[in-house]
């Protein structure tokens, strides 16, 4: 089997990747990621030497490239992990969310037809439902709720699903998509939460938290998206939505304290700032349908995960280097 990973230097996409090579001797990929400043060779230094693995730095709207990957390297499944992620940066500037993420999809989808390939996976995000109020944690989002996304960022992944899903209803293209909750693990970017309190505390600077702290999020462990994304690919119905969760619902605020603890560090370095333009108050993801229909089951247990996560980090030169 050979897969071309898009984005594969990237947080989820290089874990992806170990992920795979791991657990696949007869699976070959090639990863093409532009590295941008959220993409990193380093993330990919144990399997750079492997023989399965290709490196290829590229951008996914080149169509010529792109087309040349797929027909040289006999590309069976393309994941598409590539895409602008940050939701600030996207409110800065919208353009290049809406280049990368919509237009790129785009043109993997047209270069999949053309090219034959047997399955295009899409990784997306909660986000693309929008969000829902703190106070009713009965509310889930399920693959048929509304898509309603709150920022240009959520907003471009919420167009490129559609695009990717009228693919297959249009053209027949084999096609799957996954909606994951908020990822914690190794090799993520500074700007996220996780990494970010780390990092600030780890330099005793101030901790910002947005608002009032209280919007909720879902996290599962990087690991566990990887196997539910491999389950998709390996089981998926084509045309199918699948949400990937763990239902480690978390205030942003409860977590902060939970890192600074972890790190003995003082609650002081809090630091209240204002909230970001539309943030969404909760996420929250029903995953009943990729365990009752694929028998996927999330399996990190979320505090000994996020302990051995801020181990990692305080251990690596990884934060300082970025």
């Amino acid at each position: 089997m050979n897969l071309l990973v898009t984005g594969g230097a990237g947080f989820i996409g290089s874990n992806f990747i170990r992920y795979i090579l791991n657990r696949h001797s007869d699976w070959n990929i090639v990863c093409l990621d532009l590295l941008t400043y959220a993409g990193s060779i380093e993330n990919l230094d144990c399997v750079v030497d492997d023989f399965r693995f290709t490196f290829i730095k590229g951008d996914i709207t080149d169509y010529d490239q792109v087309s040349d990957i797929l027909e040289n390297y006999k590309i069976d499944i393309v994941v598409n992990f590539a895409a602008q992620s940050h939701v600030d940066r996207s409110i800065d500037n919208p353009g290049i969310f809406v280049q990368t993420n919509v237009l790129g999809t785009q043109v993997l989808l047209d270069l999949c037809i053309k090219h034959k390939i047997k399955r295009f996976h899409q990784v997306s995000t909660d986000e693309v439902y929008g969000d829902l109020p703190i106070d009713r944690p009965d509310l889930l989002f399920d693959e048929n709720s509304p898509l309603a996304p709150s920022s240009p960022y959520s907003s471009s992944k919420a167009a490129a699903d559609l695009i990717v899903l009228s693919y297959h209803r249009t053209y027949g293209l084999d096609v799957t998509v996954s909606r994951c909750s908020n990822n914690y693990g190794i090799c993520q970017h500074k700007e996220k939460l996780i990494p970010c309190v780390i990092s600030n505390a780890l330099s005793d600077n101030p901790v910002p938290v947005f608002g009032s702290g209280l919007n909720v999020r879902d996290w599962i462990y990087v690991m566990d998206h990887c196997s539910g994304i491999e389950t998709v690919i390996e089981s998926g119905k084509a045309g199918e939505v699948y949400n990937i969760g763990s239902n480690n619902e978390v205030s942003n605020i409860t977590l902060i304290k939970y890192i600074l603890n972890r790190l003995n560090k003082p609650y002081s370095l809090i630091k209240y700032v204002e909230d970001r333009k539309g943030h969404d108050r909760r996420y929250g993801l029903d995953c009943s349908k990729i365990k009752r229909e694929l028998g996927w089951l999330p399996k990190a247990d979320f505090y000994k995960t996020v302990d051995e996560t801020i181990d990692w980090y305080a251990k690596n030169k990884y934060l300082s280097d970025m």
